[in-house]
């Protein structure tokens, strides 16, 4: 991306993870200046049903 000339993103993460946080990381140490993250992530409004619980 800082090869292509972008000095400043927009961060949308969509998901939890532990993934996400060092992304966002990897992107400031690469020389791009983060203005915002915003957090996409979809939550339903009581759509489909869940699958059942893993028992172990």
């Amino acid at each position: 991306a800082v090869q292509l000339g972008m000095k400043t993103i927009e961060v949308r993460v969509k998901g939890p993870g532990s993934g996400r946080e060092s992304a966002i990381r990897a992107l400031a140490v690469a020389g791009l200046d983060v203005l915002s993250i915003r957090d996409v992530t979809p939550l339903p409004h009581n759509g489909c049903r869940p699958p059942k619980r893993r028992r172990v």
